[in-house]
């Protein structure tokens, strides 16, 4: 609403709020994001959205800087990187008069709410603000800047953050907006850099943003498997000169042709002191006589588009941060939106800002424990994972010769990005701890037919140097194949004994799924299936019960993201034309609706509501209005994502022609088919860093139950299990009782699916047609 002679506007009826949105501090992928879902989700819940430009400069110059924003105003900024309503610094803020300005703006505005993402610095000005507000409203009045009329709507301001920072550096959440859409750049750049270090037998120093906080480079040394790490929370002992050119050395003598050490920014040893990429690199020229090489990624790791995470998180927690708002009273302290393994929450945010103080405080005082305690959980599992699974010594880690087994690892069903890094990391884990892992090379139709072949059957040992490499590999190294078991069930049983497996670990989809299910429902016949057995859900579709999150599923939508901003560009290009992209997922819309949340499609077409003809004519009336309202707009080609088996009379190619032929020429219609395209050929980092975290949990899993009888382990009705993610926690679920209670076998799917309630944002932010919810 424009202002009349600087008068205030009035209040809006209800509990409705004007509602600023503004970008702070560095600039992150999927800030524009987070500005799209609040501007179109305010507009939504009928109130009004405020685009506060250049973050709190805008707040304090007011003027232009402060903006309404339409529904229009946003089309398709979730793709784009950086923050397209700019951020910058603000000494002016920092300061009593600056705050001042920044408040008689807001009221000049009407604007009674304001939601900001940024870093800690960001926030913990925002919470400042608020915490001063009633204080800036009197001093306001009493200097006739504004009257007491005028303040009497605005006694309470309502604050809102989320994190938008790629070093992951705030405390009480798993992930900050940006964090994995910096670590692909990274993790982009390493894969590269390995090609050229193998080829040269080189060794190179990789320095990676983190001045404070290790995240990043923590994840790309796993997610690449370096050779070193150097973050501020864990620094090396005082021996590490001589502990990494020990590790180098010995992994150089098995074989390896290369060498990768990742170093945060800020790394630092013990005492506190620096620990420079060209400190590291003379150790190993002179002490190594390695051929070594520094690069420096510095701020190529901002930029770029958003990733799918990144597109997806921004939007949920922007929607859920105007929920925060409108749910808010007086009384309510500011929280900060985060994420939970896979849950959105709010947090205090005074609370997560301690929490983040609190780790630069014990780094400080060299109480490391203590620093990593504060990260998180998570974060110290992910450094374990990396310490057990990259080294090849570690006689502390070896069981007792009674408690190590003989672990066999099979890939079932389709191929998945992750699932080398999984195998890769299971064997590392099973090495260090002194079991056997065995590779079945080609499912379990390779274990049956190809066992026993000369010279090189299908069942084999395999090494620490056999894996180097596969975390970074899509498909599968040691294949997968889709048939089960009960192909030959008795075959399956003898080899089970033949080869003495002690334990299973299974990697792959629903047929890995329904594998489990026969080899738990056939131990009463065959007693070698009597061993503890675990399946890691490994499969584009996000279709396996016991877990909202697959390994590959990411890859997926990274890859299906990055078709459908190609396709978008020959859309725009056209101006009036929608694309129909059919998309993987079997009987599941998980990567439909997601994939759609992340590129904002039109409409999105799943199995679980299926297709009719007046959803079809519904859909194309709002297309038809659509066009019609763009007024010559740029970007405004569409997308509608249809999932292959949304429905049995429509497939993309017929809904294509369908709107085709009855936009009566008024905008044309395509389809597009990305095919096994989507299984993406590199494995994304969420998909690596998940996969060895969990993968190796499962082979811990497994270890609980050496030593027990197979009676035992028959009776026990874990014994066979899936680990998954649900909700904020990482657990391990009983088969028997997700085949009884969890599965929808006919359609190969769980039962209750999680993400559902994400297809109502996708309608909502989109704009497809809702009674009742007006469009500007």
């Amino acid at each position: 609403m424009a202002l009349v002679n600087g008068s205030v506007p009035p209040p809006l009826e209800g509990k409705m709020r004007r509602i600023g949105v503004m970008t702070s501090g560095g600039d992150a992928p999927g800030m524009n994001g987070v500005v799209r879902a609040v501007v179109r989700m305010s507009i939504a819940k009928g109130c009004e959205p405020y685009g506060i430009y250049e973050g709190y400069e805008g707040l304090v110059q007011g003027g232009s800087l402060i903006k309404r924003m339409e529904w229009a105003d946003v089309r398709n900024w979730v793709s784009i990187g950086g923050t397209l309503i700019g951020t910058a610094r603000c000494k002016a803020f920092y300061e009593r008069p600056g705050r001042l300005k920044a408040a008689k703006n807001m009221v000049l505005h009407g604007i009674d709410a304001l939601i900001v993402c940024g870093g800690d610095g960001s926030l913990t000005g925002a919470d400042r603000f608020r915490a001063e507000w009633p204080g800036l409203l009197k001093e306001l009045v009493e200097t006739k800047e504004l009257t007491a009329a005028e303040t009497a709507q605005f006694q309470h301001l309502n604050i809102v953050g989320l994190v938008g920072s790629i070093d992951n550096d705030l405390s009480s959440t798993d992930a900050t907006i940006g964090c994995y859409s910096s670590l692909g750049t990274i993790c982009e750049s390493v894969d590269k850099i390995d090609a050229t270090a193998m080829s040269h037998q080189r060794a190179f120093v990789i320095e990676v943003m983190g001045r404070h906080c290790g995240w990043l480079a923590l994840m790309a040394a796993l997610s690449t498997s370096a050779d070193f790490v150097f973050i501020p929370e864990k620094p090396p002992s005082g021996d590490w000169e001589k502990q990494m050119c020990t590790i180098i050395k010995e992994r150089r003598a098995l074989g390896k042709r290369k060498t990768i050490v990742i170093i945060a920014e800020g790394a630092h040893d013990t005492d506190l002191h620096k620990i420079s990429p060209t400190r590291v690199k003379d150790l190993l020229t002179n002490k190594l006589g390695l051929d070594t090489r520094i690069t420096t990624l510095g701020h190529l790791q901002r930029g770029g588009e958003p990733c799918a995470y990144d597109r997806m998180l921004s939007t949920l927690q922007g929607v859920e941060a105007v929920n925060a708002v409108l749910d808010a009273t007086p009384e309510t302290p500011t929280p900060v939106i985060c994420i939970i393994e896979n849950k959105i929450v709010r947090k205090p945010l005074d609370d997560a800002i301690k929490a983040t103080h609190a780790v630069a405080q014990a780094i400080e005082a060299r109480n490391f424990p203590e620093a990593m305690r504060l990260r998180d959980s998570e974060f110290s599992e992910y450094y374990t994972a990396y310490m057990t699974t990259t080294a090849t010594d570690q006689p502390e880690l070896l069981l007792p010769k009674e408690k190590r087994m003989r672990i066999a690892i099979v890939h079932v069903g389709a191929p998945a990005g992750g699932m080398n890094a999984a195998t890769q990391s299971a064997v590392a884990y099973c090495l260090a701890r002194g079991h056997t892992p065995i590779a079945i090379h080609n499912g379990f139709p390779g274990l049956t037919r190809h066992h026993d072949d000369k010279p090189l059957g299908s069942v084999r040992e395999i090494k620490w140097l056999d894996t180097e490499g596969w975390i970074s590999t899509g498909g599968s190294e040691i294949g997968t194949n889709r048939g089960l078991p009960s192909m030959n069930i008795e075959k399956t049983a003898e080899c089970f004994a033949l080869y003495k497996f002690d334990a299973l670990f299974l990697v792959g989809g629903f047929e890995a799924f329904t594998a489990l299910s026969e080899l738990r429902n056939g131990r009463a016949e065959y007693p070698s299936f009597r061993i503890p057995m675990v399946l890691l859900p490994a499969t584009v579709s996000n279709n396996v019960p016991g877990t909202e999150y697959s390994i590959g599923s990411d890859t997926c939508l990274n890859a299906l993201v990055t078709f459908c901003d190609a396709i978008r560009v020959s859309a725009s290009s056209s101006r009036r034309r929608v694309f129909v992209v059919e998309t993987q997922g079997g009987r599941s819309g998980y990567i439909a609706t997601v994939a759609g949340l992340s590129i904002g499609a039109v409409a999105v077409y799943t199995p679980e509501e299926g297709i009719t003809l007046k959803m079809l004519s519904q859909d194309i009336e709002h297309l038809r209005q659509s066009f019609a309202s763009d007024r010559g707009q740029n970007q405004a080609g569409k997308l509608i994502l249809c999932n292959e088996h949304a429905s049995e009379a429509f497939d993309s190619m017929e809904i294509a022609k369908i709107i085709k032929e009855e936009a009566k020429g008024r905008f044309d219609a395509r389809h597009a088919i990305p095919g096994h395209w989507q299984q993406g050929v590199r494995p994304s980092p969420m998909d690596r860093v998940r996969a060895v975290r969990l993968a190796s949990k499962c082979i811990q899993f497994l270890e609980d139950y050496a030593g027990k009888t197979k009676e035992d382990i028959a009776a026990d009705s874990q014994s066979t299990a899936v680990i998954g993610i649900k909700g904020a926690s990482v657990i391990f679920s009983s088969m028997a009782k997700l085949e009884r209670e969890e599965t929808d076998w006919k359609d190969r799917r769980p039962r209750n699916e999680f993400w559902l309630a994400m297809k109502t944002v996708v309608d909502t932010l989109s704009g497809r047609p809702n009674p009742g919810v007006k469009r500007n």
